[in-house]
């Protein structure tokens, strides 16, 4: 096959590709459309009935409350009271659920007002009547019922109902009629695609059959090229663990190996310490001479007082070695953390059975101090246990929990709460207090090594929460925070609940 044909070839494939792709979309979206407006018409069918049986459950419970109460006037026996005072407890909650559901129908919210008004009267005269039997007095009671047979108040009640019941027929016809056309064009969209998708595959066909035994040579190489993909794969996985573990190597020989020149700089620091002192300690001396050549008396034992350029010379040369020793002091600090992670990242995770709760608590108290002193109350919810490394985990919570207290707001009570859930075979802790919080834009910035965000008032190397991060990846699992500034901060860590040796070490 001519070049000029393998294009024309591809041209077509492609052109076929996208005409499906594009008829499939429009299928796709006219059916979605079609079942949603199918869907949402049969939920106003079913609310229609729903409507007209709650309108024919109040009816029900008003007949049954008159009904009670004429037998309990007629036997005064004491079941026909307890069925009267039912059926009137009942009419109020279902009155109330009836304005919910007639809510979306202007019309018959105006029934409902009217019915409701009816109703009132109605329940009214039941008081009355049942007073008039309890006083002893059932003429009254007759008298009554009589006049509420004149007044008609009842059949003004099934007046109202029978005429929302109507509304809810119609309503319902309607909806029917909506609902059965949205699914014919449902269904008639579903027919209409499905003609031209098999058109399509027929067409598709046809193509693919005229390119076959091109595509059979193409994967005749495919397999010779992909004969030793397996031993290629595991070969570049054995290479990027090799790296893997030469980095972590040169990590930690690098780290060790700079701590020497560093104790060194150290010691030369406090050696240039003293002899800068010695050296001023002369330089004083010198500037302290009378005039007949005599070295003048220090002014307290072993002082001597500079002036001037001198003593300006002195207090830069003290400032110097200053930022030196901070700064060394830092460097010591970075190594020292540069050389736990390495070490932690080699070390071997054991999975155990875990009591969460117990191991948190453990890990509070030894935050006890610090809590009190930031006067911040740390409430342990309901946590679920699980399966993993004791270590980590106890790293993991000591860090965040750290942190909640360091980054609480000055003056305010300090509350921290650690809650569990699992959902899926993981298990979600979420660790949340009400601190200083922390800007959005900076929530990726806080898991980077060596960065920090925010105002640096508190000591630390932007360490720890990305060596949290590595561990939580470690375990399988996964992490991320919520907050905003001034509003407190909430750190939800995703754990599977069975760690065990099929992932181990899978981050390694």
């Amino acid at each position: 096959m001519t070049a000029e044909a393998q294009r024309r070839r591809a041209f077509w494939q492609i052109l076929l590709i996208a005409a499906g792709l594009l008829i499939l979309a429009v299928i796709s979206a006219g059916s979605v459309y079609l079942v949603n407006k199918a869907r949402e018409d049969s939920k106003w069918v079913v609310h229609t009935i729903e409507v007209e049986n709650q309108i024919n459950s109040l009816l029900l419970e008003i007949r049954r409350a008159e009904s009670s109460a004429r037998g309990f006037l007629l036997t005064q026996a004491e079941g026909f009271k307890i069925d009267h005072e039912k059926a009137v407890e009942a009419i109020v909650p279902a009155l109330d659920k009836l304005t919910r559901q007639s809510g979306d129908n202007p019309a018959q919210r105006e029934n409902v007002e009217k019915l409701s008004a009816a109703i009132e009267t109605r329940l009214g005269q039941f008081a009355q009547e049942m007073e008039f039997i309890r006083q002893g007095q059932p003429d009254k009671a007759a008298a009554l019922i009589r006049e509420v047979v004149s007044t008609d108040a009842t059949a003004a009640i099934t007046r109202i109902a029978t005429g929302m019941i109507q509304e809810e027929e119609r309503l319902f016809r309607l909806r029917s009629e909506n609902a059965d056309r949205s699914q014919t064009f449902a269904a008639s969209m579903t027919g209409i695609g499905s003609g031209l998708v098999v058109l399509l595959a027929l067409i598709s066909t046809w193509l693919v059959r005229r390119s076959a035994r091109a595509r059979d040579e193409a994967e005749a190489r495919l397999r010779d090229a992909n004969v030793n993909l397996e031993s290629v794969v595991d070969e570049r996985t054995a290479d990027l663990r090799e790296a893997n573990d030469e980095i972590q190597r040169f990590a930690y020989i690098v780290s060790h190996d700079l701590r020497s020149p560093l104790v060194n700089i150290m010691g030369f620091t406090s050696e240039l310490e003293e002899l800068g002192g010695d050296i001023f300690h002369r330089i004083g001396s010198l500037a302290h001479v009378s005039a007949e050549g005599a070295p003048l008396a220090p002014a307290g034992p072993g002082e001597i007082v500079l002036e001037g350029a001198d003593k300006q010379l002195s207090e830069d040369f003290s400032e110097a070695l200053g930022f030196i020793k901070t700064s060394i002091a830092k460097m010591d600090r970075l190594i020292s953390a540069i050389l736990n992670l390495t070490r932690e990242g080699r070390r071997e995770f054991q999975p155990v059975k875990i009591d969460t709760r117990e191991m948190i608590e453990a890990v509070v108290s030894t935050l006890a101090h610090q809590a009190a002193e930031a006067q911040a109350e740390i409430r342990l919810e309901p946590l679920p246990d699980i399966v993993s490394d004791r270590l980590a985990l106890e790293q993991i919570f000591s860090n965040l929990i750290d942190n909640a207290i360091k980054y609480l707001k000055s003056g305010v009570p300090g509350e921290i709460r650690i809650r569990g859930r699992t959902k899926l075979g993981y298990a979600i802790f979420e660790i949340s207090d009400n601190g200083r919080g922390i800007d959005p834009k900076d929530h990726q910035r806080i898991f980077d090594l060596f960065r920090r965000a925010g105002t640096q008032d508190k000591p630390g190397q932007g360490i720890g929460l990305a060596h949290v991060r590595a561990l939580v990846r470690r375990l399988g699992g996964t992490m991320s925070v919520s907050s905003e500034l001034n509003a407190g901060s909430t750190f939800t860590i995703t754990l599977p609940i069975a760690w065990n040796e099929s992932n181990r070490n899978a981050e390694r």
